[in-house]
């Protein structure tokens, strides 16, 4: 057997996932599209520093062109928009610092109080993150390991569709400002498939849209990338865990026997054909 390579769910070779950072009231226009077109995602949002209660209703804000601080929601407001919409919540750090210049409690104490709250407001398990700022080093990273943070997004663009070597480092495919992002996307979607799965990663800050006049850039985007039975559309976390599912399959010597010690069904590719094995199973002469 010359390779096993990884299939998403329904043994699919590409997958795609957006994140959009701040808890903006922008990001209720963006869930409509992205549900509109089947896309999912994860929605990065800084517990304390949602707005006043009193502000007025999610659609009939404006834009704050000299403020985008302005264009946070209150939390009920956020409740109502992220409530039910078959996207993740993660965290971007309790009021949005430059992690590095803190000392290490004040680290721990920004990303699991972020944690807490949005847990707390919002109901689920936290386990991912995007870097405030896209800033981050080692002491970072150790300080979201004893948070419990399993997955951190950054700021740096990659231009590809690979899958991350390090969760804590997981640079995205694209900022959606790339004047190249339908380009991209056209590769995506037509590239060969070598084996290798593809992933596009897609991020961003919804007031962005606003600022530039540009709701086209991700409607175009949406309606080109969504509704294809090939791809699987997923939230930053499952992505996360099915590739680490995936990674947890213990094999024998001469690859002809795999189990699934998970929960989650793998898919995955062999020079003998496509599998599934199922939480549990072993499966032989493959």
């Amino acid at each position: 057997m010359n390779g096993i390579y990884l299939r998403f769910p329904g043994a699919r070779a590409r997958a795609l996932t957006l994140s959009y950072d701040d808890g903006v009231f922008q990001d209720a226009r963006l869930i409509r599209i992205m549900q509109q077109h089947g896309l999912k995602g994860t929605f990065n949002v800084n517990s304390g520093l949602y707005g006043p209660e009193d502000l007025p209703p999610v659609e009939e804000r404006v834009y704050d062109y000299n403020c985008c601080a302005n264009d946070r929601m209150s939390l009920s407001q956020a409740k109502a928009v992220y409530q039910d919409c078959g996207m993740e919540l993660a965290c971007h750090g309790y009021s949005h610092p430059h992690l590095p210049t803190l000392y290490h409690q004040q680290m721990i104490w920004e990303v699991i109080n972020d944690r807490y709250t949005l847990e707390q407001n919002h109901g689920g398990i936290i386990r991912g993150m995007a870097y405030p700022s896209g800033v981050y080093n080692d002491e970072v990273i150790e300080a979201l390991k004893q948070c419990g943070i399993v997955y951190c997004r950054t700021v740096e663009s990659t231009g590809t569709f690979d899958l991350p070597e390090n969760w804590l480092r997981w640079h995205p495919t694209a900022h959606h400002s790339n004047p190249k992002l339908m380009e991209l996307l056209d590769r995506f979607l037509g590239s060969h498939i070598d084996r290798y799965p593809k992933l596009f990663y897609l991020w961003g800050h919804t007031y962005e849209f606003d600022h530039c006049n540009n709701w086209h850039v991700i409607e175009d985007f949406a309606a080109s990338a969504g509704g294809r039975d090939n791809i699987w559309y997923a939230t930053n976390l499952e992505i996360y865990e099915y590739v680490t599912a995936y990674r947890q399959l213990c094999w024998t010597v001469d690859g002809m026997r795999v189990y699934n010690p998970t929960c989650l069904p793998v898919w995955f590719e062999t020079d003998y054909g496509t599998f599934c094995v199922k939480p549990g199973e072993t499966i032989s002469q493959i």
